[in-house]
């Protein structure tokens, strides 16, 4: 029989491990706790609701997809009398061409009940400059990047890798087009053609409305139209933005325009503020992906797609 001692390597790892993981915890706990306790506190020291006169800030922030959400919350916008103007703040590279037309209809709905001002930040690019035209006034950074005016749909072709390591495709269809292109073949023929028209009927209807929001004439508009992306000052010149500037900037327009109250408060309508169970959630979600050392993953976006990235002008 052996005697394990304290002075047992093995056994002191052991411990070792145990206090560190133990403390881990309790600093978890203690976290959440303070979290809930604040949260308590808050619920019943603010306002259930913003009260008075206000401009409104709906935050379009990274990859862009259809929203229910958002769509509601613009919506409301529209019904509550409170709201005397809308900032709608952009830093997107743009996103699904579906994602961007529900914001486009929805900030024209919003902007026949009140004015709507956009105020780009680092990136209005693609379906987020789709957003941008829905309003009243488009505002950006004089190095902001806006444009990329087009759609894009991407195939790979991975044939050769497929034939490399042995794996062999098959399938029945119900139709020479369902399931088109594959993608261990290269995108040709009727494949090709039935995307392409898909495509050209997207940025069809997106040339249309920029020429019509932005005062353009269509050969103005697809002279623009080619996928680049321009500063905010290029913006100005050809008639994609009005003007350079920020928010304080798009403030002092409504107030200039729209007879707005020179103390009226700016407050987030979108994303809403979480509260309770919501955010201790997110909180605790967020330390425990770091703990296991997650990325936060990404909104994918599936279809067609209206999005500027590095490589490919879309």
């Amino acid at each position: 029989m052996t005697d394990q001692s304290p002075q047992d390597p093995h056994a002191l790892i052991a411990a070792e491990r145990f206090r560190t993981s133990r403390g881990r915890w309790r600093v978890l706990a203690f976290v959440a706790l303070a979290v809930a306790v604040v949260v308590g506190v808050g619920r019943f020291a603010l306002p259930d609701g913003a009260t008075g006169a206000h401009v409104a800030r709906l935050v379009v922030d990274g990859a862009i997809a259809t929203d229910p959400g958002r769509l509601a919350a613009i919506a409301a916008l529209v019904e509550d009398e409170s709201v005397a103007a809308v900032i709608v703040a952009i830093n997107s590279p743009g996103g699904t061409t579906a994602g961007g037309e529900e914001l486009y209809e929805a900030l024209g709905q919003l902007r026949a009940a009140k004015p709507v001002v956009a105020v780009i930040g680092e990136l209005g690019a693609s379906a987020a400059y789709m957003t941008a035209i829905a309003s009243d006034r488009i505002f950006a950074r004089r190095l902001s990047i806006v444009g990329s005016i087009g759609v894009l749909y991407q195939h790979i072709n991975a044939g050769k890798l497929l034939d490399t390591i042995g794996v062999d495709l098959d399938k029945v269809a119900s139709g020479p087009l369902k399931a088109e292109p594959d993608f261990d073949e290269p995108m040709t023929g009727a494949p090709r053609a039935s995307i392409a028209a898909l495509v050209d009927d997207s940025y069809q209807w997106f040339v249309d409305i920029v020429a019509e929001r932005r005062g353009l004439s269509r050969g103005q508009t697809l002279a623009l139209a080619d996928g680049r992306i321009v500063t905010g000052r290029v913006g100005v010149d050809s008639g994609l933005i009005d003007a350079i500037g920020g928010e304080l900037e798009a403030l002092d327009w409504l107030k200039t325009e729209h007879g707005l109250a020179d103390t009226i408060e700016v407050r987030t309508a979108w994303p809403q503020p979480q509260q309770g169970f919501d955010l201790l959630g997110t909180l605790l979600g967020g330390q425990a992906r770091a703990m296991l050392g997650l990325p936060e993953s990404p909104i994918p976006l599936d279809g067609l797609v209206s999005l500027w990235q590095v490589g490919s002008a879309s």
